[in-house]
């Protein structure tokens, strides 16, 4: 598969509503025979204080540096987590791809439910970050996902348009997204 993918655990971190069976993150849990899924309590009305512990527990838990493979909200917890985090933790990160983030500032009502994750930090990761953005994301413009990827010193990838590439798109294992994670895992391994 990836030539570097036994080198890291790989922690998993859904969106709001978690990921199906049919979501690529699932795909890749089972693909991957080192990673795992970090569960969240309250999957639809999501705290960021509970997200983000959860999400610290598990990398203090990993016996290995872990590349973090977060969709939707969990992109937010995921930075969010890192502006917070102690430098032991972070250097237990050895990277991040961050597929489809949620606009949590957004103002539309739809938007309610995540509105609590606001603001996203906009301050330069400290790892290998990809940002995986499509052109016909609602839960973000692409502007804005550019706009994201700038301030976190990531790279961006674009994905086309894929729309949100959650359950509804049903990506399947999503080759594609496997040869972006191989180019995030050589920066990694760096």
């Amino acid at each position: 598969m990836i030539s570097a993918a036994g080198e890291f655990d790989f922690l998993a971190l859904p969106g709001r509503g978690n990921s199906g069976p049919d979501h690529w993150m699932s795909h890749w849990c089972r693909a991957l025979p080192n990673s795992s899924r970090v569960l969240q309590a309250e999957w639809d009305r999501p705290s960021p204080e509970d997200w983000i512990g959860r999400v610290d527990a598990a990398i203090a838990a990993a016996p290995r540096r872990v590349v973090l493979l977060a969709h939707s909200l969990a992109v937010a917890t995921a930075v969010k987590w890192a502006a917070g985090a102690s430098e032991s933790q972070l250097n237990k990160v050895a990277g991040a791809l961050l597929v489809a983030a949620t606009n949590v500032e957004d103002p539309d009502p739809s938007f309610d439910l995540v509105r609590p994750f606001a603001p996203m930090p906009l301050k330069r990761l400290p790892f290998p970050t990809l940002v995986v953005a499509s052109r016909t994301d609602p839960r973000v413009t692409f502007d804005q996902a550019t706009a994201f990827a700038a301030a976190w010193g990531a790279d961006l990838a674009d994905a086309g348009d894929l729309g949100h590439m959650g359950n509804e798109t049903r990506l399947g294992l999503w080759p594609a997204g496997l040869l972006m994670l191989g180019r995030l895992l050589e920066k990694a391994r760096l």
